[in-house]
């Protein structure tokens, strides 16, 4: 298989090392954990990556914000199954503790990529 434009890019390998990460905890779920928050972790999780893959190989410049914007998103969403699983005791600390560099590694990185581009991050102000 050919490699794609995204391959070289270190978001995209910390956007597959982390959804490694997290689909080898949570295939070692229980089943209930495993149809719910495992389930809806691994798809945020590798929505990331498939966001960045599918943004850099868009021509168009606000295409490709779009999609790196919903990288983002699905970051986010991420952190919070990730939330709900530790809050859930179905993650250790260690694992935690393993997990959370690359979460912030990845956010960092993302938003500076996003910042290259020209654009910064939508950021709602408090109601």
């Amino acid at each position: 298989m050919a490699k794609s434009n995204c391959e070289h890019l270190q978001i995209y390998k910390l956007a597959e090392s982390l959804a490694d990460e997290i689909w080898d905890i949570a295939g070692n779920w229980e089943q209930f954990a495993k149809d719910t928050i495992g389930k809806q972790i691994v798809l945020s999780v590798d929505s990331i990556g498939a966001n960045i893959a599918e943004g850099t190989e868009r021509h168009n410049f606000a295409d490709h914000q779009r999609y790196i914007r919903q990288a983002l998103s699905s970051l986010n969403e991420t952190r919070y199954w990730l939330r709900r699983a530790y809050t859930r005791h179905l993650l250790t600390r260690e694992q935690i503790k393993k997990l959370k560099p690359i979460v912030d590694e990845l956010s960092l990185k993302l938003n500076t990529y996003l910042k290259s581009m020209g654009a910064v991050p939508e950021q709602h102000e408090p109601s």
